[in-house]
């Protein structure tokens, strides 16, 4: 299995550093907005917690733009910083639909109408329950939920096998060091990468100083390096399914 740290390139349908750099050129001026947006919100709403740190953010609104889901699922929310990322990505592509799984209803009150409406469906509940009563395609797969080995096992085990091919899969906190702990929700889906033969991508610092460096790199170019969120751990794995 490809490393994130090593220079081999990835299959073609795999995502990599030169088509991120690639999306962020394309989409920069778009991408500006968005983060003077995300950067008002938090300004207005000081006790939502921003979950997503900055790289990836970026890189999962990147990804929206340019696959143009038309069914997109996010299974955990917390306070919805996510969520506005990726109605924001929605709404400028001007289609497209997220469902959004959660236990506790925070989002509602940190998404604006005008991001929400017809765009957005959120449903308070276990998304191990929830999603078997969902009867659409899904065309991009983000997930931030319960970090546990358990969880991560219902979700490789029952839920990618739904997934066709070329979806866009995001799983967060998987990188906050080199690897994740020996039992973990990342230990988990690493495995089941590795099964299938898949290649992931990730910003992370401590796991891709390389990508990290190149991406940062390229936003100082860009003039987008001011921060929007000051974490810096960047720990998303992002991958297709064959």
């Amino acid at each position: 299995m490809t490393s994130a740290k090593q220079d081999i390139e990835p299959g073609a349908s795999a995502i990599g550093v030169d088509e991120i750099v690639a999306l962020y050129r394309k989409y920069r001026d778009d991408l500006a907005v968005v983060r003077n947006e995300q950067r008002a919100l938090r300004a207005a709403n000081p006790a939502l917690k921003a979950q997503l740190d900055d790289l990836e953010a970026e890189i999962t609104y990147l990804l929206i733009r340019e696959t143009r889901p038309a069914n997109m699922v996010e299974i955990g929310s917390l306070h919805g910083w996510s969520t506005n990322w990726i109605l924001r990505a929605l709404r400028d592509n001007g289609m497209g639909h997220l469902h959004t799984y959660d236990l506790i209803d925070n989002a509602r009150h940190n998404v604006a109408p005008e991001l929400a409406d017809e765009r957005w469906t959120f449903v308070r509940g276990d998304a191990r329950n929830e999603l078997a009563l969902y009867d659409r395609k899904i065309d991009y797969l983000f997930i931030d939920a319960a970090h546990t080995a358990s969880f991560a096992r219902w979700f490789v085990g029952d839920l990618f096998p739904l997934l066709r091919s070329d979806v866009p899969v995001s799983v967060h906190d998987v990188f906050h060091g080199r690897r994740p702990w020996p039992v973990s929700e990342g230990r988990v889906v690493l495995s089941w990468l590795a099964d299938a033969g898949l290649d992931h991508f990730t910003v992370s610092r401590a796991a891709a100083p390389r990508h990290h460096r190149r991406i940062t790199g390229l936003k100082d170019e860009l003039g987008l390096a001011a921060p929007v969120h000051t974490g810096r751990h960047n720990p998303m794995l992002f991958f297709r399914t064959a």
